[in-house]
């Protein structure tokens, strides 16, 4: 069954976040990875010439494309964090809108080259909900590319999370983990015409790895 998701409680969650992410002094960077440096790049999206971000965050991806001359627009669910991101990166041309991101991706129109996260959104959304919302959104060819830890073995599904501990105010949201051979299979029931989830070692043994999913809109 689906989990009952609070939107203005994480709402919440996410400005909270906002406030100890955030740094003025950032610079543009795109990372898969949790490892600064360490795994693939922006090449895994392919050859964009538009892309959306779903859960952007501090923006340090979306100005990185942005500034290689991509149409980039980021989604994010957190007023605190869009307005920071709107400021900080104005010079780049990224655009950043404020709303929840199963909302948006039903009344966008646009469609993309690529739409992609990295511990955003497609960690935090029920995929079978975001999915096919997703593929409606990509231009024909286009990729859906995501990153995020790997399932813990044994815990799948909906994962419950808290924000600061176990001590506090009760914030928390919740976040979906699957086996890669689950996710390729959600993601072609969805539409996608082809799907590839790894996982990929971190740089140090026996440290967390990062799961890698990548599916591709028939052309």
């Amino acid at each position: 069954m689906p989990v009952p998701h609070d939107i203005a409680a994480e709402t919440e969650l996410w400005d909270a976040y906002a406030q100890s992410a955030f740094k003025d002094d950032m610079e543009p960077v795109f990372n898969w990875t949790q490892y600064a440096g360490h795994g693939p790049g922006p090449e895994v999206l392919g050859e964009p010439s538009s892309v959306l971000e779903i859960g952007c965050g501090t923006g340090r991806a979306l100005a990185c494309l942005a500034g290689q001359g991509i149409s980039a627009r980021g989604v994010d669910l957190s007023p605190v964090m869009v307005k920071k991101t709107g400021e900080r990166w104005a010079d780049t041309g990224a655009e950043f809108v404020c709303g929840e991101v199963l909302d948006v991706l039903r009344e966008d129109t646009r469609t993309y080259d690529a739409v992609y996260s990295i511990f955003g959104a497609a960690w935090f959304t029920d995929p079978s909900r975001l999915f096919p919302l997703v593929r409606e959104r990509l231009a024909p060819g286009g990729a859906f590319v995501f990153s995020q830890p790997p399932a813990i073995p044994g815990a799948y599904g909906p994962q419950g999370m808290y924000k600061g501990g176990f001590a506090g105010k009760a914030m928390f949201t919740y976040r979906y983990s699957y086996k890669p051979v689950v996710w390729e299979r959600l993601l072609l029931r969805a539409g996608f015409a082809h799907a590839a989830v790894r996982v990929i070692d971190a740089p140090t043994p026996g440290h967390i790895g990062t799961l890698l999913a990548r599916a591709v809109a028939a052309s």
